[in-house]
C-alpha cells in the first residue's frame, strides 16, 4: 500500500477516479505551501516544487498494484510519481510535473499558473 495525494482527475468525480479500483479515500488533505500549481493546456493539473502555494487534494492508501497497473498508465506523460510534503509535515506520493518539461511548457504557453487557487475543482468552475 502507498499513501498517494491526488489533486486532479483521480479525485472523486474526476475522469481518472475509476482507475483507483474502488480504493476508499482516507481524507481530504492539503500540501505544504511549497508548490506551484499549473493547468496544463486546460486539461489537467500539475504540481511543481518551485513555489509557495498549498494544493487541495485527497489522500488514498492505494495498493501498489493498482498504482502500477491502473493509475500511472492513465496519467499524462508530462507527469511522474514524486514524493510531496503535506500540510502536517508528513509525506505522500503524488503525480508531479516532470522537471524537464517545465521550461518548454512555459515557453509554449501550455502552462497556466493557478497557484492562487490551489484547487483543480475551483479552477474548473472558473473556466465553465
Amino acid at each position: 500500500m502507498a499513501l498517494i495525494f491526488l489533486n486532479g482527475g483521480g479525485m472523486r468525480g474526476g475522469p481518472l477516479h475509476a482507475q483507483l479500483q474502488g480504493t476508499p479515500m482516507v481524507c481530504r488533505a492539503r500540501s505544504a505551501p511549497r508548490y506551484r500549481y499549473f493547468s496544463v493546456r486546460g486539461t489537467f493539473p500539475a504540481m511543481h516544487e518551485s513555489g509557495t502555494a498549498a494544493v487541495v487534494g485527497e489522500l488514498y492508501d492505494l495498493p501498489l498494484k493498482v498504482l502500477r497497473d491502473h493509475l500511472v498508465p492513465a496519467e499524462p506523460p508530462e507527469l511522474e510519481i514524486g514524493v510531496i510534503e503535506l500540510e502536517d509535515g508528513s509525506a505522500a506520493l503524488a503525480t508531479v510535473l516532470r522537471d524537464a518539461v517545465v521550461d518548454p511548457l512555459l515557453r509554449s504557453g501550455d502552462l497556466e499558473d493557478i497557484s492562487y487557487l490551489g484547487d483543480w475543482q475551483a479552477f474548473l468552475h472558473t473556466e465553465g
